[in-house]
């Protein structure tokens, strides 16, 4: 009877702690993840989007069907980290869903995706020796009431295996859906003026970067052309705007305009610089077959050395290079083109740092970026803080101007020797800290009752390559995607390299600093699993069975034992 009593007192015990829990979870959240790298381990700045979610946010999540075991570990991260927003948010609801279920519509289906810019990817299963083709569409949408946009669950990089590329997609996926979540949930505020005036690039030139940019801030064209009638009114409005971008200018500023712009900088507006200092182009060699490389005077010089940098008026030929397609003969009726490396056009990699953790977000896993005709960069010394994002490799030089540049250069074998200890030249920098204008103790080209000659804690972009930033066209002249070249079929990181600079420069909240997180994802070497095939097999099947089998032998023969006295 005691027992009994005892018994049910331990039983109303637990049942009591277990009531004091559920009721103080209501009130404290806690998650432990307990992997090494913290991979599920949500950032501040993720947090804070998702709790400002008031109403349901719908994700759909296209990664369901039959595929390889790498998109199966892409679809089980998606899914982990999905469920770790949802703890946090019961606002946050996802599915996985296999849009070509239905055979019958899967034409019609697929051709949806491709024009809502969800491209597929075939893959190739092998079962049993059995090779098969199938179409996977590593995207996701999300929906917030009536805004939605697509998330790239399947990170782009050229050579890489599907492995290599899961992995580094995983450890884009937290940036890939806060990101989503921050452009569907939040009005935009911030503005962005595209500058006009001096030659830049026209509109359908940028219309990608323009179109994206567009998701999440205000944007607009500023003409400079009333700086000369109306300098302090221009200036005014010009204040109006966070940031400016600056793509590609081919006419000289005037001193009154430079003073506009300078006065944005020192009162704290952003700048993306994208300058070419020559005067080179890709489309009118390809129709001479030469031309002339010269130097190009914005004058900017001073600017540019008043803020700790100098861009040279030289061109980098790197052995790290993209390619061009040239023709190169006829076969039947059919122009046969052939692909050559192109000097002139280096394949720029994020710096490696020694500690990876010094690396700046904004290249941090990035891919290639292609550069055309772009100009070294030299640091200068003052007390602006200045770090270098790209520069070319180890292999390259750069070429002084004027110079000829003739296509048959594809037909040259560069010597390595000549290149050796003379690369690494940076091609874009950030820049932050306190500017001093270039107008600091001269005379002003225009008088301003609110000059500063020191400005407000800022930061800006020096990009020594104009190109950096334009998409191509198609033959109807309508834009592609900022970095895909489609006389080569490849697809650069411009794109994300110039999205990652504005998010960088206007990002108060920190959502940029998600993309330094470091994810080490453990992934099957399937080359070793065939080499050692049967010896596996014996481990994870033969050994349990063993195992079993010993037990039962050693279980039985001490029964046998125990009742045979």
């Amino acid at each position: 009877m005691e027992n009994k009593k005892a018994n049910l007192k331990n039983l109303l015990t637990i049942i009591g702690i277990l009531m004091v829990l559920n009721f103080a979870g209501n009130f404290f959240f806690k998650r432990f993840d307990l992997t090494a790298d913290q991979r599920y381990t949500l950032s501040e700045a993720s947090i804070t989007i998702i709790k400002e979610v008031k109403e349901p946010m719908y994700v759909d999540v296209f990664l369901e069907g039959n595929f390889p075991g790498e998109f199966k570990k892409l679809q089980t991260e998606t899914q982990q980290l999905l469920e770790e927003f949802k703890a946090y948010n019961p606002n946050i609801i996802f599915q996985f869903v296999n849009p070509l279920e239905k055979d019958e519509e899967r034409e019609k289906i697929m051709q949806s995706f491709y024009e809502r810019g969800l491209t597929p990817l075939n893959v190739t299963m092998d079962e049993k020796g059995k090779q098969t083709q199938e179409v996977v569409f590593p995207w996701a949408v999300v929906t917030y009431g009536n805004k939605s946009t697509k998330v790239p669950l399947l990170k782009n990089m050229m050579g890489a295996s599907t492995a290599q590329k899961v992995v580094s997609s995983v450890q884009h996926l937290e940036y890939a859906f806060a990101n989503a979540f921050h452009t569907v949930s939040k009005t935009r505020e911030k503005k962005i003026a595209i500058i006009k005036g001096n030659g830049e690039l026209e509109d359908r030139s940028i219309a990608d970067f323009l179109k994206s940019v567009r998701e999440n801030y205000y944007i607009g064209p500023f003409t400079l052309d009333s700086v000369a009638k109306d300098p302090n009114n221009t200036l005014q409005a010009l204040k109006k705007y966070d940031l400016i971008v600056i793509a590609k200018p081919t006419q000289t500023f005037t001193d009154e305009e430079k003073e506009v712009l300078d006065q944005f900088i020192i009162n704290g507006g952003k700048t993306l610089w994208l300058v070419d200092q020559v005067n080179m182009e890709m489309d009118s060699l390809m129709e001479t077959g030469e031309n002339l490389a010269y130097p190009r005077d914005l004058n900017l010089n001073d600017m540019f050395f008043k803020y700790g940098v100098r861009i040279q008026p030289d061109l980098i030929k790197d052995v790290m290079a993209t390619p061009i397609s040239l023709a190169t003969g006829q076969q039947g009726s059919a122009t046969q083109y052939t692909k050559f490396p192109w000097l002139f056009s280096p394949m720029i990699y994020p710096v490696e740092t020694a500690e990876k953790s010094k690396m700046s977000p904004i290249v941090t896993n990035l891919d290639g970026i292609k550069f055309e005709f772009t100009n070294p960069i030299e640091v200068l010394k003052n007390d602006i803080k200045k770090t270098v994002l790209l520069h070319s490799s180890p292999y390259s030089k750069s070429v002084g101007t004027p110079t000829e540049v003739k296509l048959k250069m594809v037909d040259e074998r560069p010597d390595q020797k000549e290149f050796t200890g003379k690369g690494n030249l940076p091609v874009a920098v950030l820049m932050e800290g306190k500017f001093h204008s270039v107008f600091q103790n001269r005379v002003l080209p225009f008088k301003e009752s609110g000059f500063d000659p020191i400005g407000k804690d800022n930061k800006m972009i020096v990009i020594s390559d104009g190109d950096v930033i334009k998409n191509q066209l198609d033959k109807n002249f309508q834009p592609l995607e900022l970095g895909f070249d489609k006389w080569t079929n490849n697809l650069y990181a411009n794109k994300e390299f110039m999205m990652n600079c504005v998010n960088y420069l206007l990002d108060d909240n920190g959502l940029i600093n998600i993309r330094s997180k470091e994810v080490d994802l453990p992934i099957l070497d399937t080359q070793k699993v065939a080499e050692e095939y049967t010896f596996s097999q014996i481990i994870t099947v033969g050994v349990p069975i063993g195992i079993l089998i010993l037990f039962g032998l050693c279980f039985s023969f001490l029964r046998k034992r125990k009742y045979s006295n």
